[in-house]
């Protein structure tokens, strides 16, 4: 059996070789880090975390993204073993230690006699055997120009920013406090998972004043049309579209009490923990596009922070991905080069988990393939489908843009079901369905 080819080591990529293996199929890995690197990446460790160390919602019965976890953990995903053996306090969110999580993932794929492991960058797609392209959304230029090739199709582009990290030592406990929103307990059973920085109304008017009038990265005239993914919009760029932006967004004080005043703040910053040692903290939300050292000046305004010590800054990234709706078929594979299947951030799907059960389906389609046996397609009630219909046919091909899995790309459910019950009911049928998948698909 010829080795199925699996660009890129990223969440995507890493899940999908790994799923291959499962099957019994070969795999060559091919990952360009350590000897290519790209603006975001600080390791070569196979699935690195370069935005966020969360992996959102762990709620299955609330929240699409919950119940994906949920599917995936269901159907033996390597990237959610992983993400729960290296999970950290975030309340109700499934939040990781990144390098420990890279880390583990890297040595169960170097360890696997299935998987081999090529360093070096790809510079275009084979030519023929089966290959899945997983290289996310900072697709190398040369490859990425190959696939524009082939498929005629120019390619789509947004910035995703990058949320600053903050040593906790360098925090005023003073002022700052530990408490979860409306205090809810969170997978390890603590209900004070993040750091809260209050802002009165005056320090947040000062706050977005700043911000308004600090210098901002340059874009080339060529990145000027380039949307912004609107689940990850930078800060600055929030408060230009209205001063109180912030203070409903990632600023919201709801279901935060000061134990200084014992009342509700104007606004709050929130830190959520970065790394399993408890030193390093994430700023919830707060991405941007600020120079770094106009970052440094205008985050040290916020009440706890005033000398906070960043061991990352935020930063700014180019995301490429293709119109699925346009370029794919249902099995992930390039309508105009049937032997190439995307996974991952590539096909416009958004967040670590899309990725990564991107990867799991394209995986087990490539696998499928090389068996020689016919997939089924996972159930449309399920979350797992119904991201895969998104990315190859359920959005529009016009508007195409990422997103991450919602429970409005579910299809409805049957007969009357009360408001309040309704993502409930979409969970439980979507488990079911996937359950039933599970034990005829392989």
């Amino acid at each position: 059996m010829q080795p199925v080819q699996v660009i890129g080591g990223g969440l995507a990529g890493s899940e999908a070789a790994w799923q291959l293996a499962r099957q019994g199929v070969p795999v060559v890995l091919h990952e360009m880090r350590p000897v290519e690197t790209t603006a975001a990446h600080q390791s070569g460790q196979f699935a690195e975390l370069v935005c966020s160390n969360s992996f959102r919602s762990d709620d299955p019965m609330g929240n699409a993204v919950g119940l994906l976890h949920e599917e995936m953990r269901r159907l033996g995903s390597l990237i959610m073993a992983e993400g729960d053996r290296h999970k950290l306090p975030a309340g109700g969110a499934l939040a990781v230690d990144r390098d420990a999580f890279s880390a583990a993932v890297t040595a169960r794929i170097e360890a696997e006699p299935l998987i081999e492991v090529r360093r070096g960058l790809v510079p275009a797609l084979p030519e023929a055997g089966l290959t899945i392209v997983a290289t996310g959304p900072l697709t190398a230029t040369a490859l990425a120009e190959d696939i524009r090739r082939h498929t005629g199709e120019d390619q789509l582009a947004f910035f995703d920013a990058i949320a600053p990290i903050v040593h906790r030592d360098s925090i005023d406990f003073d002022v700052a406090w530990f408490q979860s929103r409306y205090d809810k307990p969170g997978p390890g059973g603590g209900n004070a998972d993040y750091i809260n920085c209050p802002l009165d109304e005056a320090q947040y008017e000062a706050f977005i004043d700043a911000l308004l009038a600090a210098e901002k990265v340059e874009f080339r005239d060529w990145e000027k049309a380039t949307p912004y993914f609107e689940g990850c919009l930078p800060i600055e760029v929030m408060a230009e579209r209205g001063r109180r932006t912030l203070a409903f967004g990632p600023m919201k004080p709801v279901g935060l009490t000061d134990p200084r005043t014992g009342k509700r703040p104007y606004a709050v910053v929130q830190l959520r923990q970065d790394n399993a040692l408890g030193t390093l903290f994430n700023m919830v939300g707060f991405q941007t596009k600020l120079r770094h050292g106009e970052q440094a000046r205008v985050l040290r305004m916020i009440p706890g922070l005033e000398k906070a010590e960043f061991a990352r800054l935020g930063g700014l990234h180019r995301n490429t991905f293709v119109n699925g709706p346009k370029l794919l078929d249902p099995q992930l594979r390039l309508k105009s080069l049937p032997h190439v299947r995307l996974a991952g951030q590539i096909t416009g799907c958004e967040g670590y988990v899309e990725s990564a059960a991107i990867g799991w389906l394209a995986g087990y389609f490539a696998g499928a393939e090389a068996r020689g046996v016919s997939p089924l397609p996972p159930p449309p009630e399920s979350a797992h489908g119904a991201l895969l219909a998104h990315v190859t046919g359920g959005g529009m091909a016009e508007t195409y843009q990422p997103m991450n899995v919602n429970f409005g790309l579910f299809p409805p459910l049957e007969g009357k079901v009360r408001k309040d019950g309704r993502k409930a009911a979409l969970a439980t049928r979507a488990l079911a369905a996937i359950d039933t998948w599970n034990t005829t698909a392989r």
